[in-house]
């Protein structure tokens, strides 16, 4: 199990800003889950904090425990031995990080000869049927492609092979559909769901995908997370005000939505007496929102709003 307790992540340069706050997760072996919300509410620092990604300026405090073993507190090479052997680690770009100058088999199986001592010639096979797999190769020779011969969602897939090729338990993909039309997110959201036995953390802006690969839901919000429960139950029954306008603002809803103001600014969430960070936006803010709310766990279904506070 990889477990979040109370990891906050604050940059230390000049003014200090908190980009996470007491966030807590559980991913169970097996699990899928996805985290969402608008640009700069903290979904990929956490995601690189809990592989220690994260600049020299970055101050992480809580625990983030693989099996009870805290990666805050690893060296190097215990480090080298989680990421990508245990952790495989699925950046945003539509697999523009992959390297140009190598092929792309090759490229999806070197994570073998680093964590399992595979030959080349082993490497490159499993990159070979990874690809199968994913659909990306149905006729054979696209392992002996470059990455610039792929589309983006062929690239991305890619990826998502790469980050399994050494059998790792646990997959993080920080945006897999970002500037990919229709067609290739539907093809991203068949490779996740090929994924049986990998427990998967998914950060994303789209809540359809989030909806298809997902079982279970965060929803972020100016570095702390509002709400957290089964992806249908939030989805069909959101209870904060933030998830529910962000369920109205999509086209299939009516777009119904109309923004009331902005999110506030990051350096200040150091204060701590600001309270809740969505009432200048929210039409349920009342005076009891001028205090932070604490989260309020409704049978699973997680909340921080003083309207579930009893």
């Amino acid at each position: 199990m990889l477990e979040v307790k109370n990891v906050s992540v604050e940059f230390v340069s000049g003014d200090n800003i908190l980009a996470v706050d007491d966030m807590s997760l559980q991913l169970k072996d097996g699990s899928k889950t996805a985290i969402i919300g608008e640009t700069g509410s903290g979904k990929s620092v956490l995601m690189l904090a809990m592989i220690r990604l994260l600049p020299s300026n970055a101050r992480i405090s809580g625990e983030i425990l693989l099996d009870g073993e805290n990666i805050l507190d690893m060296d190097k090479k215990r480090l080298r031995q989680v990421r990508g052997g245990i952790i495989s680690y699925v950046p945003q770009g539509g697999g523009n990080s992959m390297n140009p100058l190598l092929k792309v088999g090759f490229q999806i199986g070197e994570p073998l000869m680093e964590h399992r001592k595979a030959s080349k010639k082993e490497a490159v096979a499993e990159g070979e049927r990874l690809l199968r797999k994913f659909h990306v190769d149905e006729g054979g020779g696209k392992a002996s492609d470059y990455p610039h011969t792929f589309s983006g969602g062929m690239r991305q897939r890619a990826m998502v092979a790469m980050g399994i090729s050494a059998g790792a338990r646990f997959v993080l993909a920080d945006e897999p559909t970002k500037g990919l039309d229709t067609g290739r997110i539907a093809l991203v959201e068949d490779t996740f769901k090929q994924l049986k036995k990998e427990t998967l953390l998914c950060v994303t802006h789209d809540m359809n995908f989030a909806a298809g690969i997902s079982e279970e839901l965060c929803v972020m919000y100016a570095a702390q997370q509002l709400e957290y429960g089964r992806t249908q139950e939030v989805i069909s029954n959101p209870l904060h005000p933030y998830t529910r306008d962000m369920l109205n603002a999509m086209p299939e809803n009516g777009m119904k939505y109309v923004d009331v103001g902005f999110a506030p600014s990051h350096d200040s969430y150091l204060n701590r007496d600001m309270g809740c960070r969505y009432r200048d936006r929210c039409r349920d803010c009342t005076a009891a929102c001028e205090k932070m709310p604490p989260v309020t766990d409704i049978k699973g279904h997680k909340v921080r709003c003083w309207k579930y506070v009893t």
